[in-house]
C-alpha cells in the first residue's frame, strides 16, 4: 500500500461491506478494502461467525482487517490469531465507532478520551503483528474536538497511516463534517492521512482531497447503492454508463448468492432498493422482488430491469 497518489478506500460499514460488496468495489476501482469491524474479544474466544467475517475475496489485495479493542492484552490475543491468517496486509484499530454498545464497552470512540490506553493498544498491535502495516481510524474527539492532539499521539506509536472521520462522537452521523479539522491533522503529522465522512459523489471526493490535502479518501455510506464511485475516481471522470451500472449490480448479486447461498436473495433486497433509486419503475421493482425467493427468478428480474432501465 503506497500513497504516492490519492488512495481510494472502502470504509468498513456493518451490514454492508461484507465479502461480496468488497469484491465488487475492488474489481471496479477501490485501492483498499477493509473488513467489517471485528471484536477482539470475539476473535480471541474463537467465534466462528467472527472468523467467517474475516474471509476475503481473491481480488482483495491489499486487505485490511479492522478490530475493536478496549484492552492491550485482548488486542494482542486478537492479533496473534490474525497473524496465522494469510492474506491480511493491514490491521486497523477502530477508534471512532460512536455506537453506544461499543462506546460503553470502552472501545471505538471511547478510546479518544483515554489516549494513554489508546496508545498502549496500538503499541500492542504494532509489537505483536506480523502484517505489513498498522493503522487507526479516528473521530475528532468525543464531545469536544481534540483532533490534532489525538493524531499526534497516534503518530507516536508508529502506525503507518490514519483515517479521520470529520465528526466528534457526539456528532454521530448528522453533524456537519469538519473538513478543516482533517486538513489541520494533515498539516500536523507526517504519516499519511485519509479523509472520511459524507463523501457521497465523485465531485465531493475530488473537493475533499483538494481542500484537506489528504492522501486519500475513505468512502462508506456513499458507496452503498453507488459502488461505481470508485470506478469514477479511478477513471478520473464522473461519467458512468447504465451498462456499467448493470454489470456492477449483477456482479454484486452473483457474489452475494455465491457467498450466502439461498439466503443471499433476501440479503440483496436492501441493495436492490438502493441501486434502483432514480430509475423509472423503481417502486414497482421493489414491490416485486420483496415477494421473490428463487435465485434465478430474482436474477432474471434485476437483469432485465437494469439492462433496459431508464433514469426517471
Amino acid at each position: 500500500m503506497t500513497f504516492n497518489k490519492p488512495a481510494y478506500i472502502l470504509a468498513p460499514l456493518a451490514g454492508f461491506t461484507d465479502l461480496p460488496f468488497r469484491s465488487v468495489v475492488k474489481k471496479f476501482g477501490a485501492d483498499l478494502t477493509v473488513s467489517e469491524m471485528i471484536s477482539s474479544n470475539a476473535l480471541a474466544h474463537g467465534s466462528q461467525k467472527t472468523l467467517h467475517m474475516l474471509e476475503k475475496s481473491p481480488l482483495e489485495d491489499p486487505y485490511s482487517v479492522q478490530i475493536s479493542a478496549n484492552d492491550p492484552d485482548m488486542a494482542r490475543r486478537a492479533v496473534e490469531i490474525l497473524n496465522n491468517i494469510e492474506g491480511i496486509d493491514i490491521i486497523d484499530l477502530n477508534c471512532g465507532c460512536p455506537v453506544p454498545k461499543v462506546f460503553g464497552h470502552g472501545s471505538g470512540s471511547a478510546l479518544l478520551d483515554d489516549l494513554p490506553r489508546l496508545k498502549s493498544i496500538l503499541n500492542a498491535i504494532k509489537n505483536t503483528s506480523n502484517k505489513q502495516m498498522a493503522s487507526a481510524k479516528i473521530r475528532l474527539g468525543v464531545n469536544e474536538k481534540n483532533h490534532v492532539n489525538i493524531a499526534k499521539n497516534i503518530e507516536e506509536t508508529g502506525v503507518d497511516f490514519i483515517a479521520v472521520h470529520g465528526r466528534t462522537r457526539a456528532g454521530k452521523y448528522k453533524a456537519p463534517v469538519d473538513y478543516d479539522a482533517i486538513k489541520e491533522i494533515k498539516e500536523a503529522v507526517s504519516i499519511p492521512v485519509i479523509a472520511n465522512g459524507d463523501i457521497d459523489s465523485f465531485e465531493k471526493a475530488k473537493w475533499v482531497l483538494e481542500h484537506t490535502g489528504a492522501d486519500g479518501v475513505m468512502i462508506g455510506r456513499g458507496a452503498v447503492g453507488a459502488p461505481w464511485i470508485f470506478h469514477q475516481l479511478k477513471s478520473g471522470s464522473s461519467d458512468i454508463s447504465l451498462e456499467l451500472k448493470h454489470d456492477i449490480v449483477l456482479e454484486h448479486y452473483d457474489k452475494i448468492v455465491e457467498f450466502y447461498g439461498e439466503r443471499g436473495v433476501a440479503i440483496f433486497r436492501k441493495h436492490t432498493h438502493t441501486y434502483s433509486k432514480g430509475y423509472k419503475g423503481a417502486s414497482a421493482l421493489r414491490d416485486e422482488v420483496n415477494r421473490i425467493n428463487d435465485i434465478k427468478e430474482y436474477r432474471d428480474i434485476i437483469d432485465d430491469f437494469f439492462k433496459n432501465g431508464e433514469m426517471a
